[in-house]
């Protein structure tokens, strides 16, 4: 059991959760902060990781589960736990099942509204993988899913919506959109052979590449947006100004003719900004404002 588990969670990335969980902490904190002048209790910030544990296993285990069949054809992707015979379907299903309901508890320990809310999150969670079958806007999608977890994290501690959550939602969809547009280079010339929809199969890879660094334009004016609609003050813009170089340094490694470097923007840049934005947030709030 222990071996199949952790076969699930190489399946499903589980260390990708770095990129979402920062933004989910920084939604409440902030939430918290801005509304309640307090910092949210360890027990929400419990409840809110398990929460995001919850959805992404979820989302995870359905995505593998239902591109089963491209993922075997796809050589990039052939060797994936499922697609390689290393787990059954049921097992994936189960895992999937579990992870849901975590979630499900979780949220019910938050703010109402979050349980009211959920089953909106579970349909995008849902869709997202059917959505590369259909459109090339999947990447999008995508982005609008895992960003909310900054929003749910503050609506599950301040029970509202507030501007500034917007912002960080938007900012943050944009942002995942962008690099999963680098990262679906990888699959340019097989999801234009096989049929399927991204942004670099419809434009090509400069093109797409050229979307991306759109996108994270509009990321970086959001998260100095950010600085000017709440009380976060200069050990915030510092952190931003660096997480912004870290955003370019991206599109730097990556370049039409050389893909050979987009597993270190994906990964290494992606989740180092998020940590590192999320950290100079804590000190900019505990250090600064002496909360």
């Amino acid at each position: 059991m222990i071996r199949k588990l952790r076969i699930i969670l190489e399946m499903i990335k589980f260390e990708h959760t770095v990129f979402a969980l920062p933004f989910a902490f920084m939604g409440a904190i902030l939430g918290s902060v801005v509304m309640n002048g307090e910092f949210p209790s360890w027990a929400q910030i419990g409840w809110i990781t398990l929460a995001m544990f919850g959805a992404r296993s979820a989302a995870m285990c359905l995505n593998r589960l239902i591109d089963k069949a491209i993922d075997l054809r796809n050589p990039r992707t052939a060797s994936r736990a499922l697609p390689a015979g290393l787990l059954k379907s049921a097992e994936v299903l189960l895992f999937t099942i579990v992870s849901f309901v975590l979630l499900f508890v979780a949220a019910s320990q938050l703010a109402p509204i979050a349980m009211k809310l959920m089953p909106i999150a579970v349909v995008m969670l849902v869709l997202y993988s059917y959505t590369k079958r259909f459109t090339w806007l999947c990447h999008v999608f995508l982005g609008l899913t895992i960003g909310l977890s900054p929003l749910g994290g503050w609506v599950a501690v301040t029970g509202q919506f507030d501007a500034p959550a917007w912002l960080l939602y938007i900012t943050v969809s944009l942002w995942i959109a962008g690099f999963d547009i680098v990262y679906a280079t990888q699959d340019f010339e097989y999801d234009r052979g096989a049929g399927l929809h991204s942004i670099p199969a419809r434009f090509g890879i400069s093109g797409a590449l050229w979307i991306a660094r759109s996108f994270h334009i509009v990321t970086a004016v959001g998260f100095i947006g950010l600085f000017w609609l709440t009380d976060l003050s200069w050990g915030y813009l510092a952190g931003t100004i660096l997480s912004i170089a870290m955003l370019f340094y991206q599109h730097w490694l990556v370049r039409p003719n050389d893909l050979s470097r987009v597993q270190i923007a994906f990964f290494g840049m992606n989740g180092t900004l998020s940590v590192v934005l999320f950290a100079f947030t804590i000190a900019d709030l505990a250090v600064l404002h002496q909360w």
